[in-house]
Parts: C-alpha cells; sequence; structure tokens
C-alpha cells in the first residue's frame, strides 16, 4: 500500500480576495469550494478551489494578506504550480488568456508535453499543462462554470520545486515520500509517484548560483502531499521525525488533517490526509456560496462578517457590510 498518493493541495499568498476570486473562478474556470477563514488567523479568508467537489489533487488554496510585502521568487520555494488541461485545449486556452489580457508564454515543449505558463494578478507563476492524463479527471470537472466542460482544468499536473541543491530535496522525495525519478532534461529532474499523470509529478530544478526566495504576496506558502488515512499518515509522520526533520502534531484542519514540516531546502511541505472532505459542512450544491466557520469561532461570526474584506461569488455578495 502506498502512502504518498501524490499532490493533495497546493497554498499560496494572495492580496485582494475578490481579485482572487474573480481570476481563479471566473476566469480559470475554478470552483470556489471553501469560503471559509485561516484558523490560526481568522481575520483573514482562507480560498479554496478544485474541481466539482474540491477532491484532494485538484485544490488550490490562499490566504489574502493584503498588507503583506510582495514576495520574491527565487530558490527554496515551488516556482511553478501546473494545472492539467486536456491534450486538444492549448488553442481554447491561449485565446483565453488572450482575450483576459492575460500575458502568457507558449505552447512551450517540456519533455513529451506541451506547456503555457502565466502568473495570476498577484504574481504567482502558473502552468498549463496539455496531457492525455486529463483523461482521467473527466467525470469529475465542474460544469456550472464559465469553461466549456470538455476544455476545463482538471486539478493539478504538477509542481516545479527550485533549489540551490537538489539532493538533499531529493533524497526526503525518494526516501520518505516514495517518489521515483522518471527522467532529466537541462537541469530539470522530474520525480513521479505512481507514473505519470494527474498531480503525480514534481519537477526539480538545480540552481546552484540563485537567489533565495522570499515568501509574500505571489508566492506559494506550501504544497500539500495526500495519503489515504490517519494511520498511515503517523507512520509518515515517524518516518519524518525518524530522520532528523521537525514534524508537527498531526493538526485538525476540518476537512483534512496535517503534518507540516521543512525539507532540508527550505520548503514547507505538508501531509495531508484525504478524508474527511469539503462536503462535511455543506452539500454539494452549497460548496463555496457563503461563509463557513468552524464549531469554536461561530460565537464571533458576526464579528468577523465586519471585518473581514467584502467578496462576491458570481453576483452574489456572500461576505460584506451589506450582507451582515
Amino acid at each position: 500500500m502506498k502512502d504518498i498518493l501524490g499532490i493533495h493541495h497546493v497554498t499560496a499568498i494572495a492580496s485582494n480576495p475578490q481579485k482572487n476570486i474573480d481570476f481563479y473562478s471566473s476566469l480559470l474556470g475554478l470552483r470556489l469550494v471553501k469560503l471559509t477563514v485561516n484558523f490560526d488567523d481568522p481575520t483573514t479568508y482562507h480560498l479554496y478551489y478544485g474541481d466539482e467537489i474540491g477532491h484532494p489533487g485538484t485544490i488550490l488554496t490562499f490566504f489574502p494578506w493584503q498588507d503583506a510585502p510582495k514576495g520574491v521568487h527565487g530558490t527554496s520555494q515551488v516556482i511553478a504550480t501546473s494545472f492539467l488541461i486536456p491534450e486538444n485545449a492549448t488553442g481554447y486556452w491561449t485565446e483565453r488568456l488572450k482575450k483576459h489580457h492575460v500575458a502568457f508564454q507558449g505552447p512551450i515543449a517540456r519533455f513529451d508535453e506541451q506547456v503555457i505558463a502565466f502568473h495570476d494578478p498577484d504574481g504567482l507563476a502558473l502552468e498549463l499543462v496539455a496531457h492525455k492524463s486529463a483523461r482521467e479527471r473527466e467525470d469529475r470537472v465542474w460544469k456550472q462554470g464559465p469553461v466549456p466542460a470538455e476544455q476545463t482544468i482538471r486539478g493539478f499536473y504538477s509542481v516545479t520545486l527550485s533549489e540551490e541543491g537538489y539532493e538533499r530535496t531529493a533524497s526526503v522525495l525518494t526516501d520518505k515520500l516514495g517518489f521515483s525519478l522518471l527522467r532529466e532534461e537541462n537541469g530539470r529532474f522530474r520525480y513521479t509517484i505512481s507514473g505519470e499523470g494527474a498531480s503525480s509529478i514534481v519537477d526539480l530544478l538545480c540552481l546552484p548560483y540563485s537567489k533565495r526566495g522570499r515568501i509574500g504576496i505571489g508566492t506559494v506558502h506550501h504544497v500539500a502531499w495526500r495519503t489515504p488515512t490517519d494511520p498511515q499518515q503517523e507512520e509518515l509522520r515517524k518516518s519524518i521525525v525518524k530522520a532528523g526533520l521537525n514534524a508537527t502534531p498531526v493538526i485538525d484542519r476540518k476537512y483534512f488533517h496535517s503534518v507540516y514540516f521543512r525539507e532540508p531546502g527550505g520548503i514547507l511541505f505538508e501531509i495531508a490526509t484525504e478524508p474527511p472532505g469539503f462536503m462535511i459542512d455543506e452539500k454539494k450544491e452549497e460548496l463555496g456560496t457563503h461563509l463557513v466557520l468552524p464549531t469554536w469561532l461561530e460565537t464571533e461570526r458576526n464579528n468577523l462578517e465586519r471585518v473581514l474584506p467584502p467578496v462576491k461569488v458570481g453576483e452574489k455578495l456572500v461576505v460584506g457590510r451589506l450582507g451582515v
């Protein structure tokens, strides 16, 4: 039985929450599956995007820290988050990006893929990768969004990690998380957990003379790897601690359980369980349509809705002074 099944989610830092919702939901066509708050900082939103129900492997999340400094891209960071699209969808997406005045590069060839590279409004590096594995997720697409179902994003394809020296990070991926080296091209080392396919790939870029990145708006906060059960997560945690890495205790994030640690290059990793998922507190048709709070914050709802910035989902004001 495999302990790690691939990417669970990626969490990044944004500035304005409404700008973030408009880009990822209205332009990229991802479903906002959960509108909640940062459990460690409840006056900040935590926005979750994904497929129809936010399956693990499709979840991109954001902390909109409006007063945070701009991040600096460099080593010891996730420097690209890559979405999976159907093989015949590159033309649709280049036209859509042009229509919305989003600058992009590509499609360019990488290994045997076609890649479109661009940035979100805060400078977060994104990619669309056309690959045959998109067919694996045809039955999970969000069909009520602005993008035709046959062209939709199908969750993650990969993440790219930038390291000054990649060997120690590679050792954690292979020895502790179960990845294996698939191929190498121009200093890009590709690792996979279950064969080349949806959300199973990590690229390591070895950049020995580059400057170290700095976290802030437009950068990735952490990448989470998914594991099926709590017992498997605990075994992984023990293995990580035994390797001399400082792992947190298990933390209940309501929609999954989490263990955090920094790999030797400095990137924050998380091990996240697949259950319980986002329908633990909302029905499928209600996902992302109102502010959801954990039980221990419900008594603070009125105050939080006063201090959180107003946001609309579609044309509906979900949180804000006019909605209280």
